[in-house]
């Protein structure tokens, strides 16, 4: 993704499963050792191979590998399709159903992963290591785990006899943390798709001290993701003769008034539903923050508080922020160009065009000039709470984690679902891991991830990959 989000690992002790609907004939109840095991080795030899956008990429190798698993558990060859692009690759798998007429079950994923250096690691990013309850590796938690579980548990579901009424699809793009090339192909080869199930969103927060689980989010919407350049130009000239009309000078003056200014801060129904049940677990002031932020949005006590804390500040609305900046070309002579990109996430419901235009107003200098040079993005709306989806995740949820809150978020960060949701296709992020905040790496240093959540997380997908394919 292009910004790390939290997703879950539990590291508490496992609690046994609440028997499943009688159409089911009891699949997924209990412990399901074979698939936990497949998927922790899938897992291991998925993060060994390098796929990193770039010379060298493994994706197409990777994606080879997973063909092999899905066709050695009982899919056909010819429902298996591997597609290149470029240098990578997409895989799209079909489970076929026994009503051909009804629209498909899609399980959305990605292989490819953000590039990791061995001399910054404390181990070598590309060599899958368990080591005190934790998988180590670039993927561990972004998410080639959570792909690898996922497999796991459709084919456990074949072991087991169960054959779904629609199509089940489980495709992974191969560029998801780039240019999403893959991405907007998948969608557009699936936007007859039912729902889809992003596993790559979503997810639960532990306790830091106690390590128990807190609650679960699935995600229905998310900011979309724009890049702005801003450009000022000048004649320039020799630097001991200055001008008032210095590029620099004026791009920065500009880079000023955006950095200060706020968008107008606004909830949807998912943010407030977040806020209102999220306010438990933080501390008393950003409590009655969200709490008020969510009654009134235009409480400005509730917005000074949740502006100032960078893990709410993107919750209440569209963000801007300066992440380039270049300009002149000698020591010694006044620049004759100053550029900046200015990085945006929008809230859904606003055109990028429309943001663009507004950062102009505030910039308030008719020298400088706005284009947008946004790559891999479309703004798209949030997807409805559907009433099957909330319940299917809601009842595996409490199987396997009785008690646990679960509610809806938006995510800050961008994934795959925008380009079904651009398609009408509903997308959801249903990510069943856990995780400490603290334990949080995904994009970062020595990422890694409990494989305590290896079991709970097959048998929440057995329930709803079957709830939602009946």
């Amino acid at each position: 993704m292009r910004v790390a989000v939290v997703r879950g690992v539990a590291v508490v002790s496992m609690m046994a499963a609440t028997a499943l609907a009688p159409a089911r004939a009891q699949v997924g109840a209990g412990a399901h050792p074979v698939a936990e095991a497949q998927a922790l080795d899938m897992a291991k030899k998925a993060i060994a191979f390098r796929s990193v956008r770039g010379p060298g990429n493994q994706t197409p190798q990777l994606l080879a590998y997973l063909k092999e698993q899905l066709v050695a558990g009982g899919l056909k060859a010819d429902d298996v399709e591997i597609t290149p692009v470029d240098d990578t690759a997409y895989m799209i798998a079909r489970w076929p159903g026994s009503d051909r007429k009804a629209k498909p079950l899609v399980i959305s994923g990605h292989m490819d992963v953000v590039e990791a250096k061995p001399a910054d690691w404390q181990r070598d990013p590309f060599t899958p290591v368990v080591e005190n309850g934790y998988l180590f590796g670039r993927g561990a938690t972004d998410m080639k785990l959570d792909g690898t579980i996922a497999i796991a548990a459709l084919l456990e579901l074949k072991r087991e006899g169960y054959r779904p009424r629609r199509d089940i699809v489980i495709e992974f793009s191969g560029d998801e943390e780039t240019v999403m090339k893959t991405s907007e192909i998948i969608a557009g080869k699936l936007a007859n798709a039912d729902i889809v199930l992003n596993i790559d969103g979503g997810g639960g927060a532990l306790d830091e001290k106690t390590g128990k689980p807190l609650y679960f989010t699935w995600q229905g919407a998310e900011k979309s993701y724009a890049d702005f350049q801003l450009t000022v130009t000048n004649p320039g000239g020799h630097s001991s003769a200055p001008r008032k009309d210095n590029a620099i000078n004026q791009l920065a003056v500009a880079l000023v008034r955006i950095g200060q200014y706020q968008f107008k801060p606004e909830v949807s129904d998912l943010t407030r539903a977040y806020f209102v049940q999220a306010a438990r677990y933080e501390s008393p002031e950003t409590a009655a923050a969200m709490r008020a932020f969510a009654a009134n949005p235009a409480d400005r006590g509730a917005i000074a508080t949740l502006t100032a804390n960078p893990a709410t500040i993107g919750k209440i609305g569209t963000t801007c922020v300066a992440t380039l900046v270049s300009g002149g070309h000698a020591e010694n002579a006044l620049p004759q160009r100053a550029t900046a990109n200015i990085n945006c996430r929008i809230f859904p419901g606003h055109k990028p065009a429309d943001i663009m235009a507004e950062l102009a107003r505030v910039a308030a200098d008719p020298a400088v000039t706005f284009k947008d040079v946004t790559e891999g993005s479309v703004a798209t709306p949030a997807s409805p709470m559907r009433a099957d989806f909330v319940r299917a995740v809601t009842k595996a949820m409490g199987q396997v984690y009785p008690g646990v809150p679960v509610f809806p978020s938006q995510s800050s960060g961008a994934s795959d679902s925008m380009w079904f949701r651009a398609k009408g296709v509903d997308s959801y992020g249903a990510s069943p891991v856990f995780i400490k905040a603290s334990d949080e790496f995904s994009h970062g240093l020595n990422e890694r991830t409990p494989i305590a959540n290896i079991a709970p997380s097959i048998r929440y997908y057995l329930s709803v990959f079957t709830d939602l394919s009946k």
